[in-house]
């Protein structure tokens, strides 16, 4: 079987990466470029866990063909971080304790920061709503959508002039 050759940006970082022409982009962040964040949780894109961002829409990574990726650009939670500092999202679900066993983490997160890019004072309603695709077993939901809604904050904060 021939491989594809694929040119991507993934986190920022120019990419080059060969995959089979079945392989979902989940498989190459996973396998090949070695970015284990993204979790494969149901596989046909019900959970969320995968989530990831393609030219800045979400996406379950999980449904993606990887030669879909070509010319494109890939966030990953890998990329959510700068450096050692936790982005705000982050952060407030460390202290809303809004993660248990962590498997769902990585998706909700990705997604919650696309939420908060796109939509910097969310209602809780809205926060639900976009939160929809992502599935927790554990924690419930309601330490996300508080830690979602504190991270809005404080990035509002962040944002306001002096």
């Amino acid at each position: 079987m021939n491989r594809i050759h694929v040119n991507s940006t993934v986190n920022g970082d120019a990419t080059q990466f060969l995959c089979d022409p079945g392989a979902s982009l989940l498989d190459v962040l996973r396998d090949t470029l070695h970015l284990t964040g993204s979790k494969e949780g149901c596989g046909s894109g019900d959970c969320g866990a995968c989530t990831v961002e393609l030219d800045g829409e979400m996406v379950c990574s999980c449904l993606v063909l990887a030669a879909e990726a070509e010319g494109r650009t890939v966030a990953t939670i890998e990329g959510v971080a700068e450096g050692s500092v936790l982005h705000p999202v982050q952060q407030k679900f460390l202290e809303h304790a809004a993660l248990q066993c962590g498997f769902c983490t990585p998706g909700f997160i990705v997604a919650a920061k696309s939420l908060l890019d796109r939509n910097p004072n969310p209602t809780e309603t809205e926060v639900r709503y976009w939160l929809a695709g992502n599935l927790c077993r554990c924690t419930g939901y309601d330490k996300i959508v508080r830690a979602v809604m504190d991270a809005a904050a404080e990035l509002r904060q962040e944002r306001t002039p002096a």
